[in-house]
């Protein structure tokens, strides 16, 4: 049996959150700040933790910090803004993904099946192109100048170089993103924001050469890649 590790002050939202996830099936451990949640860490082991970022005495980048450093598992950050600024700062820490509140339960199962899936975390630093990621700082660079991506722009870029050598089905990559406003990214938004990712990393967005359409299936990286 999976087990879950939440870690969520309101005590309503904990408990309907905790018989859902038992409901399918997972065993859930809760913490309510974030001082339970480091004792909790030391003594139990986890497949996977639902972090809500504000924490009565501290936060949820504390706490992925310390799972980090003791655990090696997918951080999912919950969070009631659709601050775009909390959200990339919980993805380049390393977190899998993150759930804006309120949250459809479906959706949720639908993002931790997601995250349990993921046969690994995006390498500390990746080059393809002229195209470079720093994961450890979320910098992301083209011919040495910064690209600013939003916050589901790097996401999808973070799914790819997940997954280097993979044919990225547009079913998986749907299953993959989560939208900052708490909805599906639907069929046509993912070809909206795979042009627009194009159109900030490739030489030409035309002929892309890092971001390839495998036609009738879905998409893969480009050859040429280095990782460390």
């Amino acid at each position: 049996m999976r087990r879950i590790f939440l870690v969520e002050d309101d005590r309503e939202i904990a408990k309907n959150l905790a018989l859902l996830l038992r409901t399918e099936g997972f065993a859930v451990s809760h913490a309510r700040t974030q001082k339970e949640a480091l004792v909790m860490l030391s003594g139990e082991r986890f497949d996977l933790a639902l972090v809500d970022i504000s924490l009565p005495d501290g936060n949820g980048f504390a706490v992925c910090t310390e799972i980090r450093q003791m655990q090696d598992i997918p951080v999912i950050f919950l969070t009631a803004s659709g601050d775009e600024a909390s959200v990339v700062t919980g993805l380049n820490m390393g977190a899998e993904d993150y759930v804006v509140k309120p949250f459809r339960p479906r959706e949720l199962i639908a993002r931790i099946g997601a995250a349990l899936r993921s046969g690994g975390r995006p390498p500390a630093a990746f080059e393809i192109g002229g195209l470079s990621v720093d994961t450890s700082s979320g910098i992301v660079k083209k011919d040495g100048k910064e690209v600013f991506l939003s916050a589901l722009e790097y996401r999808l870029l973070l799914v790819f170089i997940g997954s280097p050598k993979s044919i990225l089905t547009r079913d998986r990559l749907l299953d993959e993103l989560w939208d900052a406003a708490g909805e599906f990214v639907s069929n046509n938004t993912l070809t909206v924001y795979i042009k627009r990712l194009r159109e900030k990393i490739e030489d030409d967005p035309a002929s892309p050469q890092i971001i390839l359409t495998v036609r009738g299936i879905g998409y893969r990286l480009g050859g040429g890649y280095v990782s460390e």
